[in-house]
């Protein structure tokens, strides 16, 4: 792939997921919803910031979009991350099963696939976070991107464990089951937060 699929344009990328190339795929729509949930967090940040109202949150508010920032980045990198990972599992899976060698380098293939998205729900759980906080001191006029990001956010997650999970659920080995008990952790801690808080704002604007 010459161009790198985060350099593409919505209508490009869209385009190609679209088609019957298996790249881009979940993990990497995973990565650029989590990419989009940080970006609202700093859009809330920047538009909460050198506001007289919001003065008492100006240091943490600054700090939060510096650290949104960052982990948008980082999420757009993991798109082709994500993308180079299932380039040696799709190797992988093509070997002759009569190949003596098949099933290890299936062991090994696998386990790295699962690293981009292991990395993307970690990044998505720090936005989460941040999220969480920009809920209460974040610009109140914009709280409804808040909620807007809390479920994309959710749905980044969940999605990026689903790219673990069928990499790893036919793997026996205990690097196969070290990623899906971290998986499974971050899954229980925040899924619940990231609903609270989209389900905060839901509840405040309703009123």
């Amino acid at each position: 792939m010459s161009e790198k699929l985060a350099q593409k344009t919505c209508n490009e990328f869209t385009e190609l997921l679209a088609s019957e190339a298996p790249i881009p795929g979940g993990g990497g729509v995973a990565a650029l919803a989590g990419a989009m949930s940080s970006a609202l967090c700093s859009m809330v940040g920047n538009l909460t910031k050198g506001k007289k109202k919001y003065a008492q949150y100006e240091e943490d508010v600054l700090r939060m979009v510096s650290e949104a920032q960052a982990l948008r980045l980082k999420l757009m990198m993991l798109i082709d991350e994500d993308a180079n990972g299932f380039k040696p599992l799709q190797e992988a899976y093509s070997i002759p099963k009569s190949h003596p060698g098949r099933e290890q380098v299936l062991i090994e293939a696998s386990i790295s696939a699962g690293q981009a998205p292991l990395e993307m729900m970690t990044c998505i759980c720090q936005v989460i976070d941040l999220l969480d906080v920009m809920r209460i001191k974040g610009n109140q006029l914009l709280v409804s991107d808040v909620g807007c990001g809390a479920l994309l956010a959710r749905a980044a997650l969940e999605s990026a464990a689903m790219n673990i999970f069928v990499n790893t659920k036919s793997i026996k080995s205990a690097d196969a089951k070290a990623i899906e008990e971290q998986t499974e952790s971050l899954l229980d801690e925040y899924l619940p937060k990231a609903e609270e808080t989209a389900a905060l704002v839901l509840e405040k604007l309703r009123k």
